[in-house]
């Protein structure tokens, strides 16, 4: 396995790559990554370490494009000869190093796009039948250069080179994801976990080709009261107490920790623990992509006028029609012809009522008067809507009385595909951003979303914010140092604040959880990495197995994946209940689309799985690799 990047995913891949599947890896990474020290997740940590602390077997140099001699490129029996590779940038000299030609699989998880299909472009070639694993954030794009990179294998190496290459190299069995290339987006991954991380209660939504998986977290039972169990139950959360974060709830937890895919009698026993439960998986439908209503360039009927406005506006309405109604009672005209005369008097338009009773003189007179207060109004509501359509495309700013919300931090590729899915959700954001030309600015002012401009850090920004207001606050930032400085100053502010940071190193992130709980015990503090919510999704593509998505449970990760039956004899011609093996995987679905049932995700214990069968199941890192025929070296789930 070759892995190529540039920032801590390529690390945590690479350290999922050796530690759950063993697999001999290359590491390619750009010369100043060896001053970094790349933490990874729990016991995995040594992994990497004995990974990364290889000697460089080559330093590969741009400019000149030759590459060092490989320090022993051949395999051992235990493992093989791992190599660290410095380069700038994935060129072909550093992929031949790298020793792409003879590679299962490469994966290039650099944060440009571009880099990354210039480098798959390259291996490609060099490599009709290397599986590859791209990272693009651009989704569209993503679709594209997916199928023309899986044309030109079939055209380099005859038809049935892609769907080779897809099967060589992995464990056993075919899933119906077997493809050569996959793209992925760490962004898209993260996105939701994050999002659902916070709002207590929010639903964990995975959605991909075609299906979507819908989990819920419920809170632990009332004292004396055992779980529910039932079928559909992924995950036991932590027994620490209302903050699981604190006791870390990674694979070092123990048995306190969260406990991944238990059994019936597991459920059925634990006490004062909150459950993960399976509610639905069906065929999704759409894209999962925002609709959109009402958020576009064009502002809705409803925001041209404040509301001020609009009441004084629905005052004088009513106004008139009591007018019309007291004409219609003194005259006796008929009701619309009432009404037609008051509009004339409102207007100034209608004769004097000279020589008519005293009543139509004085209904006449509050109508002159309604017509004069009418001017003023009128007049704002065009100013108003003019100031509205020029504003259009303007970032707006927090409105007044703003409460209940979320102020995210960090407008980037995370904090947009963030900011995407709370409005999904229907959540209110302010958004805090210190640079203009961020990522997520135009989409915040397409979704017309309100917009901090300023360093976080600065005084007075998040109280723009309206941070004392606020539900939640997301710091999804590119920088530890920032997040955990916008989150102290948060809970300077506000103390029982939900905090939620994006945190990269692991022994940080322990100490910062432990110093704010014991500052703010009552206060609920989560951490979630994106790498480690990607790293399992782009490990199992290596692989060769379709990953439909991940959600985190506490800082554990579950994997949700499809594949056919045949081939894995764990599954194939055992019962459902006989397949389920606790705290490794566990069937959810079947895809009986052919036979036109559509997709079966109650399935009951009984029902014997054929080889044919098409099923989704959720599975631990270590169920996931001992299903592809590598044992895990003792990791973590």
């Amino acid at each position: 396995m070759v892995v190529c990047g540039d920032d801590g995913l390529a690390h945590r891949l690479a350290a999922e790559l050796r530690g759950v599947y063993e697999e001999q890896v290359t590491l390619v990474v750009p010369p100043s990554e060896r001053t970094v020290r790349p933490p990874v997740v729990g016991r995995a940590r040594a992994v990497s370490a004995a990974l990364l602390d290889r000697v460089v077997s080559a330093a590969v140099n741009r400019a000149s494009g030759n590459g060092g001699a490989a320090a022993g490129g051949g395999s051992g029996e235990h493992g093989g000869v791992r190599q660290v590779l410095e380069a700038e940038e994935p060129t072909e000299a550093v992929l031949a190093e790298a020793g792409v030609e003879r590679a299962a699989a490469l994966a290039l998880v650099y944060d440009d796009d571009e880099t990354n299909i210039r480098a798959a472009l390259t291996a490609r070639r060099l490599n009709p039948r290397l599986r590859l694993v791209l990272r693009l954030y651009n989704r569209r794009l993503g679709q594209h250069i997916e199928e023309l990179l899986d044309q030109a294998a079939a055209l380099a190496g005859g038809d049935g080179a892609a769907g080779n290459a897809a099967g060589g190299g992995g464990g056993s069995g075919s899933g119906f994801g077997d493809v050569s290339t996959t793209v992925l987006s760490d962004a898209d991954t993260a996105a939701p976990a994050l999002a659902a991380t916070a709002l207590a209660g929010t639903t964990k939504v995975v959605q991909t080709d075609g299906l979507m998986l819908r989990a819920v977290e419920r809170p632990p039972p009332r004292p004396g009261q055992a779980v529910a169990p039932g079928p559909a139950t992924l995950a036991l959360l932590s027994s620490t107490g209302n903050d699981p974060s604190f006791a870390d709830g990674s694979e070092a937890s123990g048995e306190q920790g969260p406990l991944l895919l238990p059994d019936a009698a597991t459920v059925a026993a634990a006490r004062g623990r909150g459950s993960v439960v399976l509610e639905q998986v069906s065929y999704a439908a759409g894209d999962g992509l925002p609709a959109g209503r009402g958020m576009g360039v064009v502002a809705p009927f409803a925001s041209l006028f404040s509301r001020r406005l609009r009441w004084s506006l629905a005052g004088l309405v009513a106004c008139v029609f009591a007018l019309a109604v007291a004409l219609w009672v003194v005259t006796g005209i008929h009701p619309l012809g009432a009404l037609y005369l008051t509009l004339l008097d409102l207007f100034s338009i209608n004769e004097p009522a000279v020589g008519a009773s005293t009543e139509r003189q004085v209904l006449q007179l509050l109508s002159g008067l309604m017509g004069l207060l009418l001017l003023p109004v009128l007049l704002a509501a065009v100013l108003e809507a003019l100031g509205t359509f020029r504003g259009a495309g303007a970032l707006r700013r927090p409105p007044r009385g703003l409460g209940g919300h979320v102020v995210l931090l960090g407008l980037g590729k995370i904090g947009t595909r963030v900011l995407t899915r709370l409005r999904e959700l229907g959540i209110p954001v302010v958004c805090v951003e210190a640079t203009p030309e961020a990522r997520g600015v135009a989409e915040a002012r397409r979704l017309r979303v309100p917009v901090v401009l300023g360093d976080v850090t600065q005084e007075g920004v998040l109280e723009a914010a309206k941070i004392g207001r606020a539900h939640a606050l997301l710091a999804v930032t590119s920088s530890d140092t920032t997040n955990l400085e916008a989150a102290l100053y948060a809970r300077s502010l506000r103390p029982d604040l939900r905090v939620v940071l994006r945190l990269y190193d692991d022994d940080f992130a322990t100490a910062v959880y432990r110093t704010l709980r014991a500052a703010h015990p009552q206060a609920l503090t989560r951490s979630r990495s994106v790498s480690h919510l990607s790293a399992p999704s782009f490990a199992g593509a290596m692989m060769g197995r379709q990953i439909l998505g991940a959600i985190p449970v506490e800082r554990r990760v579950l994997l949700f994946a499809a594949l056919e039956v045949g081939g894995y004899g764990q599954l194939a011609g055992r019962t459902v209940g006989e397949a389920f093996r606790a705290g490794y995987w566990r069937v959810l679905a079947l895809d009986a689309g052919e036979e036109g049932r559509g997709l079966v995700w109650d399935l009951p214990e009984g029902y014997v799985l054929r080889g044919e069968d098409r099923v989704v199941l959720a599975a631990t890192r270590r169920g996931l690799a001992e299903l592809l025929g590598r044992r895990g070296r003792g990791t973590g789930v």
